[in-house]
């Protein structure tokens, strides 16, 4: 037996219970013949309620200080997961960030891997221990700081470690059965799905499907780390993510491969905020002007429409979509090189939502984009901006038809189950 990456969520270590419920699965894994390496979050809302905190004692706190205040709660995770464990009669040992050799760059709250060096992690288990680390969290490579990972950083630290040690497999505990075909919380009847590619998964992630993050699946992707999505609450088996469409059951046959579904599924996200560069002169540099203001501002976009320039004015409108938290430095950085750029206005809307259709059958299937427009059509939904790829199809509509419209084309798509509705353990689905 190798050894196993597994990675829990906040709502899977969210009381006492639950720490001791996680510590009886892994110790069950290391009864295997696993050698064991865990990597766990902030116990429940922890890392929300710090947050918080710290906002009620400054309003813009320092990044170091405040990556030194995050990083508490994956602490207090491990130490009493690690205690656990060595109730039950096996021994643990509890790692931060920095001890188990996560090296970032220096920039606070969404800080970058750089390198893994898991010496005392790999001395730990050869000597027979579980090994505890703290997810979310490594070191600056040049100041030696500690830093956060930002949104999904103990997934990226879970996938991250099993690289570095040569893992089989990393293990993404979570609150529901495995990745869906769209979020089960707004579509009941939505499927389990046995495996997935991980270009399939990365598109479902960008587009806001939660329960695997666009960075996890990407630093598994480079480094060919297979990853199996399942629930803390329950034996059954999940999901896996990787690059060959193999489940359990298929590799005990002989490898027998499965056939990949056109549509893999369906994935919204209403944390995204819109803005429109209003009155663009239609000339070279113009967008670039734009962007290259936007990049300056450390500010990742996603969708961008620009429309035909009126023949009278020789203007036209630029949008895109951005992170709603980074709605007001987007506005701020446009307004003071509006000069420059030679815009009339601009406009902000943070009420909108993104409706994603992934599967890499799409391409070869005629008739996929007829549908699902169709669906949206029927469903009433008013389509603002469409993006597309060779696997996805996104549009963004007002936030309030964003369930209907997944409802309606996660079932003109026949991805509707059966059986019994998707079961949801408990927290938000991380």
């Amino acid at each position: 037996m190798g050894l196993v990456v597994q990675k829990y969520g906040g709502s899977s270590v969210a009381d006492a219970e639950g720490i001791k419920r996680v510590a009886k699965r892994i110790v069950e894994a290391k009864k295997n013949g696993h050698q064991v390496v865990v990597v766990v979050s902030a116990m429940g809302d922890t890392t929300d309620e710090l947050i918080d905190l710290a906002e009620q004692v400054s309003p813009m706190p320092a990044g170091r200080e405040f990556d030194m205040l995050l990083t508490a709660g994956e602490r207090i995770s491990m130490a009493l997961l690690a205690m656990a464990i060595k109730n039950l009669g096996h021994e643990a040992q509890s790692f931060t960030g920095s001890q188990a050799g996560v090296i970032t760059d220096s920039v606070h709250n969404k800080a970058r891997i750089i390198d893994v060096t898991p010496g005392r992690i790999r001395d730990s288990v050869n000597e027979g221990n579980i090994a505890i680390v703290a997810g979310f969290q490594g070191v600056s490579q040049d100041k030696k700081d500690i830093t956060t990972l930002g949104r999904g950083g103990s997934d990226t630290t879970a996938v991250a470690l099993a690289a570095a040690l040569d893992a089989e497999v990393c293990e993404i505990y979570t609150d529901v059965d495995g990745v869906f075909t769209a979020d089960p919380r707004v579509v009941t009847k939505a499927r389990k799905i046995d495996w997935i590619s991980f270009e399939d998964m990365l598109e479902l992630a960008s587009s806001g499907s939660k329960v695997l993050l666009h960075r996890c699946v990407e630093y598994a992707r480079r480094y060919n780390i297979p990853i199996h999505v399942r629930s803390s609450f329950s034996g059954l088996q999940g999901t896996w993510v990787s690059s060959e469409p193999l489940v359990q059951k298929a590799q005990q046959q002989g490898d027998q491969k499965v056939e990949q579904a056109i549509i893999s599924g369906v994935a919204h996200d209403t944390s995204e905020a819109k803005v429109t560069v209003v009155g663009v002169p239609d000339k070279p540099g113009e967008a670039a002007a734009i962007f290259r203001t936007i990049s300056d501002a450390e500010i990742n976009i996603d969708m961008i429409v620009q429309n035909v320039s009126a023949a009278s004015t020789g203007l036209t409108d630029i949008s895109f979509t951005l992170p709603k938290a980074e709605g007001r430095k987007a506005i701020d950085a446009l307004e003071k090189n509006k000069h420059g750029i030679g815009f009339e206005s601009l406009r902000y809307d943070d009420q909108i939502g993104k409706i994603s259709l992934v599967g890499a059958g799409m391409k070869t299937n005629p008739g996929v984009t007829a549908d699902f427009f169709t669906a949206l059509s029927d469903a009433g939904v008013n389509i603002e901006l469409i993006s597309t790829s060779e696997i996805r199809i996104s549009v963004v509509t007002r936030a309030d038809d964003v369930n209907e419209a997944v409802r309606a084309v996660h079932t003109a798509f026949g991805l509707d189950s059966d059986s019994d509705e998707a079961v949801v353990y408990g927290g938000t689905g991380r």
